[in-house]
């Protein structure tokens, strides 16, 4: 019987923009219920990336796969996954209420199923009291949550994060990284995530991969990622990221 394929697969994937290489040849498999961090200083291609798995730019060439489907033949299979953007995407017109109801409804989910995921999913996230309260008067905290119970409302197997605890106080960053979490380890989505603040990937990457000129440069647990670069046992994220980007692009990967 053969395994399950991955829940996420890179294949050689490329993206030029006229003959500059933003993204160039990555291969990365990410297994189900890990949560993978993408790391890279600004232009190494990161965004580039994450706008081609979600569907927002075409590859040059390559493939993403998704449970082994190519996202880009198959579109249907990006139904079972969902994004949040570094700028939360809300009307802010509409209450958080409102808003998880109206994109319950764009991924076409039933009345009562729309009810009972965005009454759970304002609990879990903290939002019940105020709810009916207009999204523009929430604070940035507030709204991060809001945009990742939208991501969350149609049960995603995978979900797609952007830099979403820049900007947040201690607090809300606390809540924000509980909810990840939990969706991992809990109900076994699959996160796919980038930021600047290496605190929150050390705390709660499972693998990590560290992209430079648009390759990667190294990939695998932290510990992998000390014991390649021959640092010790309590070295930090930092050092390993800044001592592999200060190489000069030499390409040091770790198998998956």
């Amino acid at each position: 019987m053969s395994a399950a394929p991955n829940m996420i697969e890179l294949d050689n994937l490329t993206r030029l923009f006229d003959k500059q290489r933003a993204v160039d040849n990555l291969t990365i498999s990410v297994p189900t219920g890990e949560i993978f961090a993408f790391l890279g200083s600004n232009g190494a291609g990161k965004t580039t990336t994450m706008k081609m798995m979600t569907g927002q730019l075409k590859p040059s060439s390559g493939t993403i796969r998704i449970k082994g489907v190519d996202m880009w033949k198959d579109k249907e299979i990006r139904q079972i996954t969902g994004y949040v953007p570094d700028v939360p995407l809300l009307h802010e017109g509409l209450t958080a209420r409102e808003m998880l109801r109206f994109v319950g409804g764009l991924y076409g989910l039933g009345r009562e199923d729309i009810h009972k995921r965005t009454e759970a999913l304002l609990g879990q996230f903290d939002l019940l009291d105020s709810a009916d309260k207009l999204i523009k008067a929430y604070s940035l905290g507030m709204k991060r949550k809001t945009a990742i119970a939208c991501g969350l409302i149609h049960n995603p197997e995978i979900l797609f994060l952007d830099e979403v605890t820049n900007g947040l106080d201690p607090k809300a960053a606390r809540e924000v990284k509980n909810q990840i979490h939990k969706a991992a380890k809990e109900n076994g989505v699959t996160v796919f995530l980038t930021t600047h603040i290496l605190d929150v990937v050390e705390e709660m990457a499972d693998r990590i991969a560290i992209l430079d000129a648009g390759k990667i440069q190294a990939i695998g647990t932290l510990e992998e990622l000390r014991q390649k670069r021959g640092m010790a046992s309590d070295s930090k994220l930092e050092e390993i990221f800044l001592s592999l980007i200060e190489r000069g692009g030499q390409t040091d990967t770790l198998a998956n």
